[in-house]
């Protein structure tokens, strides 16, 4: 899920890219167009109304998770890396099963709306609801920063916008569509722009993978054979040396940079089941069954990618070479596009182009919608209004939210466009990892837990993994650090996930134990016949 800003290039032709991306902007409009006559209450506009279906919702779950920078940056990173960026999909995969077994249907059958509904269920409503909302808005004001800082540099690669001031327009034209699908689409709108891009996403990798297979006379050892080949014979300084069939190529050698990626996969197998707006999405479906469903569909298809980003990213390899994909606008990143262009020319390019680029579009959306609705649900009306307010009025402060967001995301774009944005994503799973995920399982599983567990768990997990992560080399202390010239890290690894995550949980336990608070017992079983049986899910919480 990395996002890398790539720098000013053009690859292929950027009318075509620009004028697909435009016939994907236009169908998409027209149906959230339609899909927004009913929008008016909060059911409708936070959840769509619970009118999707599991198969439905699997595919917008997996349009919302494969961002761009999963298909650019996993299948560059095979290429380049070999097995050991094929473990970037191994670990974002075994993620859905945490969410699967351990979060979806409970979670669907517990809350209404937001997170928060499930965290503050038997607990005090006021503090907890507002540590879970600050925890969400954090999670995806990273992530939303990062797509959109992103967006710049992926223009700038494929649509040859080479000035700061371009492709700051383009990052402002990503940031008005994105308001304007969640003000006029709501939670419905947003899910269908999801749906269309998860099948265009797919479909347009499956194809790249067929050509490829193609190539090779559908014999994947052949691939293997010639990406290690074309490795071999690289002139670029220590890639020659590299055997990408085998782990090492990139996380080998020191104690701390295998530390490292253990970290990092802790926090990418942890943190995807943290993920608010993953989570807001199992409330858009009308069962508990139908969240099971949803995400047996999501690591389908999710899996799916997956696997044709092996045969992509070796396929890269051996068709493009390590070299010229190191040394194109972007580097690794450049992989798939080239990719592309070699196998299709213009006309595939600018397809393969248009669609990475409307992921950004839809996973920006996605954010925004689930942002606002938090701040609407559990900030505005259940902090600062204690539930007196409207349906009506829960939706229009949503809509307000969503355009303050949205340019304040424009104004950070722009100013982090240029900049090394890669850690902005791993921070957003690292904080979801450790502030939401313990007091989820927590609220779900230990009738014990309390409030005083929740808000340690929850505001420890979140402060310990900014703090760690700003004094981490991610920052400053080295040459891809988004401070190269400064140097105040003192914690060695790039990703806290190792230290947050289990800080996090024992917080919980810790805060637990030593207060006496044990709740209401009527509460905690109110909650555990409704997380299993899903009886009065749609119905309001009793505060």
């Amino acid at each position: 899920m990395n996002t890398t800003v790539l720098a000013a290039a053009t690859v292929g032709n950027p009318v075509a890219n620009i004028g697909i991306f435009s016939v994907f902007v236009v169908v998409t409009m027209v149906v959230v167009i339609k899909a927004s006559k009913r929008n008016a209450t909060a059911d409708e506009f936070f959840t769509g109304g619970r009118g999707f279906s599991g198969p439905q919702n699997g595919i917008a779950i997996a349009g919302d998770y494969l961002s761009a920078a999963s298909f650019l940056g996993i299948a560059g990173a095979i290429a380049v890396y070999g097995y050991d960026g094929f473990l970037y999909s191994i670990g974002f995969l075994v993620a859905w099963l945490v969410a699967l077994l351990l979060v979806a249907e409970l979670l669907r059958n517990t809350g209404r709306f937001t997170m928060a509904d499930v965290l503050s269920f038997r607990l005090r409503q006021r503090p907890v609801r507002l540590a879970a909302a600050t925890s969400t808005l954090t999670v995806s004001l990273f992530y939303l920063l990062a797509q959109m800082a992103g967006a710049g540099g992926l223009v700038a690669l494929l649509l040859d916008v080479k000035s700061r001031g371009g492709q700051s327009i383009v990052i402002a034209v990503v940031g008005v569509l994105m308001i304007v699908y969640v003000l006029v689409g709501g939670m419905k709108g947003t899910t269908w722009v999801q749906i269309i891009k998860a099948v265009l996403l797919i479909t347009g990798a499956a194809l790249m993978t067929v050509m490829v297979l193609g190539k090779f006379g559908f014999n994947f050892s052949d691939i293997l054979g010639s990406a290690q080949s074309a490795i071999s014979h690289a002139t670029t300084k220590g890639v020659s040396s590299r055997d990408v069939l085998a782990p090492g190529a990139q996380y080998g050698g020191s104690l701390t940079s295998k530390i490292n990626f253990v970290s990092l996969a802790l926090a990418l197998v942890l943190g995807t089941a943290g993920l608010p707006h993953v989570l807001m999405r199992f409330y858009t479906v009308p069962t508990a069954k139908e969240a099971r469903r949803s995400v047996v569909w999501a690591i389908a298809l999710i899996g799916a990618f997956y696997l044709f980003t092996l045969v992509l990213g070796y396929g890269a390899a051996a068709l493009v070479g390590p070299d010229r994909i190191l040394k194109a606008a972007g580097g690794v990143n450049s992989a798939a596009p080239l990719l592309a262009f070699e196998l299709g020319g213009v006309v595939l390019l600018g397809v393969i182009s248009a669609v990475a680029f409307a992921t950004i579009l839809a996973v920006v959306a996605g954010l925004t919608i689930t942002a606002s609705a938090s701040f609407a649900h559990d900030i505005y009306a259940s902090v600062l209004k204690s539930h007196n307010v409207t349906e009506e009025e829960q939706v229009r402060v949503s809509r307000v939210t969503a355009v303050v967001l949205g340019v304040f995301a424009i104004g950070l774009g722009i100013l982090a466009n240029g900049q090394n944005v890669a850690f902005l994503v791993a921070l957003a799973f690292a904080v979801a990892a450790a502030a939401n995920l313990p007091t989820i399982l927590y609220s779900l599983y230990w009738k014990r837990f309390n409030t005083r567990g929740a808000l340690w768990s929850m505001y420890g997990g979140l402060i310990s993994t900014i703090v760690l992560i700003v004094f981490s080399p991610a920052v400053s202390g080295s040459k891809t650090a988004m401070i190269p010239g400064a140097d105040f890290a003192f914690f060695p690894l790039a990703n806290p996930g190792i230290v947050s995550i289990p800080l996090a949980f024992a917080l919980g336990i810790i805060g637990t134990l030593s207060c006496r608070d044990s709740g209401d017992p009527e509460r905690n079983a109110e909650m555990e016949v409704r997380s299993l049986t899903g009886v009065g899910a749609e119905k309001p919480l009793a505060h």
